[in-house]
């Protein structure tokens, strides 16, 4: 079966990693052994060939002049989003049972478009700890899925209205809202620091949270060795989280020079979601309402200019859709027409490429496994036509799937883990 892990040598591929920025140049000609889950060796096709024979038996992989790199990272993901409107009230309404199902179907999805590994930001009735130990044991498959959880909010706050979020209140309450993310096995944390697009009842520059409730948050988070990334729109707001500490904002709607000069200065990572405010399309087959389609489409200029403000002072920007990794829009799928906006909108092709791969691993603290192609990591892969060092949109071409050692989708052979 094709999915079975075996010894593979992958030839015919040109391999090229987010290390590009670093100097380690694109290796032509080039093969990659993979001896159950993990890179063995990569080098001159040649060499790499002679020293896996004379390991023992493998079966090579011709990629027919691919290029390869690291699988992508979406680190702004909801498998269970039910955003208002028709399309989310249908997945409210969903049991857990079939919740289940639900969110493997779009795990499934996420793996075999490209994005080998995730972080969920706020998921359903914790049914994402579930879902990591089944695509973890081989019952589901999936990307790798790093996940905070229940985003934690105020009483009303930004996204209340779902099992996805906890409501909390008070320093106390919010400590103990931290503690039960990590009881229930977080990776990070999310918190909820303003309003946004899809709260019906607030703005974007609500503020939702008091000085000794946000601090409670990121100490108690930090304490227990996990960063914390926040939901948040306004710049003031922004500012002060990042004064406490605060690893990540997410969407950024309005920064300022002020506030990304102090991010950058403090090395608070930005997940810009620029689909959020551009995706008009989706919100059509979602049947969102117009007060939300009319918010998010306005703050679409703003939104741009503080991501231009951010990538100015030297922010570390890294690749989230918010919109479900897998969702086919504007002719590819979200994450990778959120990394070709990040990359039209200033960050260029081959900082695009660790925006989308190394960058994202970085900050989850798995660098030791993930986010290059090199000896000792593990093979989460794919194969494109175009070279993403010339243009993002060779993403669209992607065409090979590895998760892990598997071959879990070849086009050229008709093959994938449906």
């Amino acid at each position: 079966m094709n999915a079975e892990r075996s010894a593979i040598v992958l030839t015919g591929c040109t391999v090229v990693d987010g290390r590009v920025l670093e100097g380690v140049a694109p290796l032509v000609d080039a093969a990659v052994w993979v001896r159950g889950e993990r890179i063995e060796a990569v080098g001159p096709a040649p060499e790499v060939l002679a020293a896996a024979g004379a390991a023992g038996d493998f079966r090579q992989v011709d990629l027919a002049g691919a290029y390869l790199t690291p699988g992508l990272v979406n680190m702004h993901t909801h498998l269970s989003l039910s955003l208002p409107g028709q399309g989310g009230d249908a997945v409210k309404g969903l049991g857990a049972y079939e919740l289940a199902h639900y969110m493997a179907d779009g795990a499934r999805r996420t793996l075999l478009c490209g994005v080998t590994t995730v972080r969920c930001v706020a998921e359903k009735d914790h049914a994402d700890f579930a879902l990591r130990r089944a695509i973890t044991s081989g019952w589901v498959t999936g990307p790798r899925i790093f996940t905070a959880g229940q985003a934690l909010v105020c009483t009303g706050g930004h996204g209340h209205e779902g099992t996805d979020t906890l409501e909390c209140d008070g320093a106390d309450g919010f400590r103990r809202g931290v503690r039960r993310q990590v009881k229930a096995g977080a990776d990070l944390i999310k918190v909820m620091i303003s309003g946004g697009i899809a709260g019906e009842h607030e703005s974007i520059h609500t503020r939702q949270l008091f000085p000794d409730e946000l601090a409670a948050v990121i100490e108690t988070a930090h304490a227990w060795g996990r960063k914390v990334t926040a939901h948040a729109g306004p710049a003031p707001v922004i500012a002060e989280a990042v004064e406490r500490g605060l690893d990540c904002v997410e969407h950024g709607y309005q920064l300022t020079p002020e506030v990304t000069a102090l991010m950058a200065e403090r090395g608070t990572a930005l997940v810009p979601t620029l689909l959020v405010t551009r995706c008009e399309e989706f919100f059509d087959q979602l049947g969102v309402p117009e007060w939300m389609r009319r918010r998010s489409l306005d703050a679409g200029p703003r939104h741009l200019e503080s991501y231009a403000m951010a990538l100015a002072a030297g922010v570390e920007v890294l690749l989230g859709s918010d919109m479900p990794p897998f969702w086919q829009f504007e002719g590819t799928n979200a994450s990778v027409r959120e990394l070709e906006h990040m990359s039209e909108s200033g960050l260029g092709p081959a900082r695009a490429l660790y925006a989308g791969t190394l960058g994202p691993v970085r900050w989850l603290g798995a660098e030791a496994d993930l986010g290059t192609v090199e000896p000792g990591k593990c093979a989460d892969l794919i194969a494109m036509d175009g070279d993403p060092l010339t243009a993002t949109s060779a993403f669209r071409s992607v065409r090979w799937v590895m998760s892990g050692g598997r071959i879990v989708r070849d086009d050229r052979t008709g093959w994938n883990a449906s």
